[in-house]
C-alpha cells in the first residue's frame, strides 16, 4: 500500500502538500499513511491512484485538470481584475466542458480538490464544475459541494439592474448565492 500511494504522489508530480489536499485529506495524515503509521481505506488508495493517473494523463495531453484552472484564476484574481478572472472562469467552464465530451476518461483531474482561491471564486469554480458534470450525466466532485456563499454576490451586467440579473440567474448558481445573468453565461 505505501509503495502504490508513493507511487500515485510521483505520478502526479504534485508536492506532498498539494497532493493530500487534492485527495482533500491532510498532509499530516497523508504523512501517516505513506509511513504505514495509519492504513488509508481501499477506496481512498484506488481514488489516489485514479486521480494521480489522470493528472499525469491530463499533463501528457495537455488537458488542464481542477488544479492548472485554480492556478490560473487565482493569478488572475491577484491581479485584481474581476472582469478578466471571470473570463477565464468561462474559459475553464468551457475546457471542462470539452474534456468530458471528449475526454471523460480525464474526468478524475478534475476530482482533485484545488487550492482555494478566495471564496468567490471558490464558489464559482465549484458551481461551474459540479454543474459540468452532472450535464455529463457524471457524479460532481465531492469538493463542488460547497455551502452557498454568505452574502449575494452579484456579476455587474451593463444596462440591466441586481435584480433583472437575479432573476435571469439560473438556479443552480443562484442556490449558491451567485448570480449571473444567463447571457453572461454563454460563450462564443
Amino acid at each position: 500500500m505505501i509503495e502504490r500511494l508513493n507511487a500515485a504522489l510521483s505520478a502526479s508530480r504534485l508536492s506532498l502538500r498539494q497532493f493530500a489536499h487534492a485527495l482533500g485529506t491532510s498532509p499530516s495524515r497523508f504523512v501517516a499513511y505513506r509511513t504505514g503509521q495509519t492504513a488509508p481505506s481501499a477506496a481512498f488508495l484506488l481514488r489516489a491512484e485514479r486521480i494521480a493517473d489522470a493528472l499525469a494523463r491530463a499533463r501528457e495531453e495537455r488537458i488542464p485538470s481542477s488544479i492548472d484552472a485554480a492556478n490560473t484564476l487565482r493569478r488572475a484574481a491577484k491581479k485584481g481584475s474581476e472582469d478578466w478572472t471571470y473570463s477565464l472562469a468561462l474559459e475553464m467552464r468551457d475546457r471542462l466542458r470539452d474534456v468530458l465530451r471528449s475526454h471523460q476518461e480525464l474526468a478524475a483531474a478534475w476530482e482533485a480538490q484545488p487550492a482555494p482561491i478566495e471564496d468567490r471564486w471558490d464558489a464559482l469554480t465549484a458551481a461551474f464544475v459540479g454543474h459540468e458534470f452532472c450535464e455529463a450525466g457524471l457524479r460532481p466532485p465531492r469538493w463542488t459541494a460547497t455551502d452557498p456563499l454568505e452574502s449575494a454576490w452579484v456579476l455587474d451586467t451593463p444596462r440591466l439592474t441586481e435584480e433583472q440579473i437575479m432573476a435571469q440567474t439560473p438556479g443552480w448558481l443562484a442556490d449558491r448565492n451567485i448570480f449571473i445573468a444567463a447571457k453572461d453565461l454563454v460563450t462564443a
